[in-house]
């Protein structure tokens, strides 16, 4: 199977098991599931579900295993996406070549479904701890680690999103800069890996091999959102172009140039590859992975 057909093959894997926590629509909070449900399944990469299971079959092949923490995981992305898009923080009519969930219903109503599926993630996550044999304590203890790490990862991603809303048209360090994007984008996808390779059984050197992965990747997702936002096609990302300009953020564009930010982009790409080196051929995909992220164009 090449790296584009088990790329499809994970996604439709994903859209089929977010299929089965989609909220009843006839009851008094009807239109609030259906804006859940408008943002979950819009579409996208599903690259962090994607992470976690891919990451886990280095170790195990029982993939399902993982699938209430992929799940949680696309859903705190989509609660990510909800609050990004509102007129308090970025203002964006478009996401996915659809309108933006506060554009498709309503400003409170965005904000609540963001809020609910930030909450569904744990209950997923909680439902899958409670069905866990509470003899099995190495399986219990990798779960809990996992929900510790999923929740101080939210926590950072928050934190990311407040300092970069924050810094809007200042001057900005390159340190800063950099704290911003590892929070912001870089905590949730190490996360994604972390996960996968702690629930798989992953020994601490190949744990901090992946780990070192995932946060080269996690830097090269932003630094390509800069690029496309400075250069991408809107009709194929799906959303305006050109509004970090107009809203004087600091990106590693403004900070180093476009072709200085695809210069460091290439770099750290090539980077992550190398920490796959342990893994031989079982990390085909996950390098697979780190290229597409470098040669996207949404």
């Amino acid at each position: 199977m090449d790296f584009k057909e088990e790329l499809k093959n994970y996604q439709e894997k994903v859209n089929k098991e977010l299929e089965k926590y989609l909220r009843d629509k006839n009851c008094l909070e009807g239109v609030l599931n259906e804006s859940m449900e408008y943002s979950l399944m819009a579409g996208g990469k599903r690259l962090r579900p994607i992470l976690v299971l891919s990451t886990y079959k280095l170790f195990r092949d029982d993939i399902e295993k993982c699938f209430p923490f992929s799940v949680a995981i696309e859903m705190v992305h989509n609660f990510s996406l909800i609050h990004d898009d509102l007129p308090g923080i970025d203002n964006d009519d478009f996401r996915h070549g659809k309108l933006t969930n506060h554009k498709k219903f309503n400003e409170a109503t965005a904000i609540l479904a963001g809020d609910g599926l930030l909450n569904n993630a744990y209950i997923v996550i909680s439902n899958d701890l409670k069905k866990t044999d509470i003899n099995n304590n190495h399986e219990l203890e990798k779960k809990l680690q996992v929900f510790n790490e999923f929740s101080l990862a939210v926590d950072r991603m928050i934190a990311g999103e407040y300092v970069d809303t924050e810094y809007e048209g200042k001057d900005i360090t390159e340190k800063e800069l950099q704290y911003i994007h590892e929070n912001k984008t870089g905590a949730l996808l190490k996360l994604c890996v972390r996960m996968g390779a702690i629930l798989g059984g992953a020994n601490d050197k190949e744990l901090e091999s992946l780990t070192s992965y995932a946060e080269k990747i996690g830097l090269a997702f932003q630094i390509k959102d800069d690029i496309l936002s400075e250069e991408g096609d809107e009709k194929v990302l799906g959303k305006p172009v050109g509004n970090d300009k107009k809203m004087g953020k600091c990106t590693y564009v403004s900070e180093y140039g476009l072709e200085g930010a695809k210069e460091i982009l290439d770099r750290i790409t090539k980077e992550a590859v190398n920490e796959l080196e342990s893994f031989g051929d079982k990390a085909d995909f996950l390098r697979g992975l780190a290229l597409y992220i470098e040669n996207r164009n949404k």
